[in-house]
């Protein structure tokens, strides 16, 4: 099974492969602010005051479980995209906009992925069983997994049956969408 293509969803007034976790801390926790006081509907307004600690610390974990499967990691904090079209994924901004890439542009030893946002992927409050909980994939460990239970957004784009609602690709470099960066 060849890999589809993978998508980048964003507000148009902020631009593409912005992300609050590659900014010092208080700048980024100020940013968050803002962006809860002047985009009050967006899904980032929704979080909880300590998100930024929460991805952060997420991130480590991300980082940690890639190096140990080899990964190539040329950032200290991941783009996130995810694998195939959420519509769920594209109302999360007031004025969305999306980056539509093929795995191809991607250097593979780059890439990991977990099936479902990868917060409430490692989360220590989801322990409901299922085997991709608290794991980090490779590409072509993905694609088995893929291959056993398809996209979550063509099953769960309602989040009726869980937390996984699309596949989280987590990109280490910018070498793909250095055309994209500001």
């Amino acid at each position: 099974m060849e890999m589809i293509d993978f998508y980048h969803y964003y507000d148009k007034r902020s631009g593409p492969f912005r992300s609050l976790s590659s900014l010092p801390l208080l700048e980024a926790k100020a940013l968050f602010e803002t962006i809860q006081l002047q985009r009050p509907r967006s899904q980032c307004a929704q979080r909880d005051a300590a998100y930024v600690e929460h991805r952060r610390n997420c991130e480590r974990i991300l980082r940690t479980a890639f190096a140990q499967k080899g990964g190539r990691i040329e950032r200290e904090s991941p783009h996130y995209l995810v694998v195939g079209h959420s519509p769920w994924l594209s109302g999360w901004y007031e004025e969305s906009a999306f980056v539509r890439l093929p795995a191809s542009a991607f250097d593979k030893r780059t890439l990991s992925f977990t099936y479902g946002d990868s917060m409430p992927t490692f989360s220590p409050t989801i322990n409901d069983g299922k085997e991709y909980r608290h794991r980090l994939y490779t590409y072509e460990e993905i694609l088995s997994v893929i291959e056993k239970y398809g996209l979550p957004q063509d099953w769960n784009d309602d989040g009726r049956c869980g937390p996984e609602r699309y596949i989280e690709v987590q990109v280490w470099s910018d070498a793909a969408i250095n055309q994209y960066l500001l």
